[in-house]
């Protein structure tokens, strides 16, 4: 009954918000169309890769255009539609199941979920606009999580290389899975990434699988850099290369910067044996660095940061007095920095300087007190 409160709830917030933003919507989804476009050219099995795409290239594995086929099979109109549907869904399943990994709920449940959409109500609006899918890999990987505490790790290991399929930056869970040593997960992770590889094989036979591929790698290297000083990277690189410029000092910072937030990981990861269901937290964490630790971390990603915002506020009382305090109000900036809230030029000058990144450093720092603290 508490599950289907949750599901009820958090589609209520999410119909809301797809009200808030639906003009804007009909508009654009201009990443939906990224998708349908290399559905359409898998179906033909044409290259997936292409520099004249400029801006809205394509920059997933091959296999999520093999997997995405039956888009390529109605129209650009029709997909839309049905997507936005599904998106809506996804992100009241996204705060359902974020809520659902908790290891108990000691808040009550209208105050979380309006934390939620209150944080995350802006991320949730870009998601349906742009049609991405982040909702999606957040929802795999949570359901890996359910999984995971059901004792069904072969089922979770298969979700987790899914979850890769969405986005390539699912990979960050390869090591943590190693690290868990359960040997179920990994050995279907192992198998499911081998399957990832191969799949666009089908399509493309095994010389064509491999040209894609190379095409991936080209395109996601060449286009990282011109996108690093866009006001709404919101990556580390980026953060760097907006302060100081790109190279040499920014790229020392960054990978410095990347390096302890993942020692952060590690060393909670460590103190994992004092909790009950340690994995919740952890994957958490793992889920909003992966915007912070991308060079291609645009700031709707942070989307999948909603597991991590209600472990705080379940547990914010938890928290030492400065931080705690510091952590209440790098949220509320988080979820109030919205062009209509702030104005024009409020907004350009918090999204220049990368304000955001430094919002999420003082979110990181609270989860990993919070495994310090034993809390979760």
């Amino acid at each position: 009954m508490r599950s289907v409160r949750i599901a009820l709830l958090a589609g209520a917030a999410v119909v809301l918000i797809a009200l808030f933003f639906h003009e804007k919507i009909a508009r654009k989804t201009p990443d939906l169309e990224v998708y349908w476009r290399a559905a359409v050219r898998a179906r033909a099995a044409e290259p997936l890769y292409r520099v004249e795409d400029q801006h809205y290239q394509f920059k997933y594995l091959p296999a999520f255009a093999v997997l995405a086929l039956p888009l390529g099979f109605v129209s650009l109109g029709a997909a839309k539609t049905v997507w936005f549907i599904l998106s809506l869904g996804l992100i009241a399943a996204l705060v359902a199941l974020s809520l659902q990994v908790l290891p108990e709920q000691r808040k009550p449940l209208p105050l979380l979920l309006g934390i939620a959409i209150l944080a995350m109500g802006k991320f949730y609006g870009h998601e349906l606009v742009l049609g991405q899918v982040n909702a999606l890999l957040g929802v795999v990987v949570l359901l890996a999580l359910v999984a995971m505490r059901r004792g069904r790790e072969a089922q979770a290991g298969v979700l987790i290389a899914l979850a890769i399929v969405v986005k390539p930056y699912a990979a960050i869970f390869l090591p943590w899975l190693l690290a868990r040593r359960r040997t179920g997960s990994i050995a279907a992770a192992a198998l499911g990434v081998v399957a990832v590889l191969a799949l666009p094989a089908l399509v493309y036979g095994w010389t064509g699988n491999i040209e894609q591929h190379r095409a991936w790698w080209q395109t996601v290297t060449g286009s990282t850099a011109p996108n690093l000083t866009n006001a709404d990277n919101v990556s580390v690189a980026g953060m760097y290369a907006k302060w100081l410029g790109t190279g040499g000092a920014a790229t020392i910072l960054t990978g410095a910067t990347v390096a302890l937030l993942l020692v952060a990981a590690i060393v909670m990861f460590v103190q994992r044996g004092r909790v009950r269901f340690p994995e919740g937290l952890e994957a958490g964490l793992l889920l909003t660095l992966i915007p912070l630790c991308s060079p291609q971390g645009w700031d709707y990603v942070f989307l999948l940061s909603t597991p991590a915002v209600l472990f705080i506020a379940n547990y914010e009382d938890r928290l030492p007095g400065v931080l705690r305090l510091l952590t209440i109000v790098a949220i509320a900036a988080i979820g109030l920095s919205i062009y209509d809230v702030m104005g024009r030029a409020a907004y350009g000058a918090f999204m220049a300087w990368s304000l955001v990144t430094v919002c999420y450093f003082v979110v990181v720092a609270a989860i990993c007190a919070l495994r310090s603290r034993a809390a979760a």
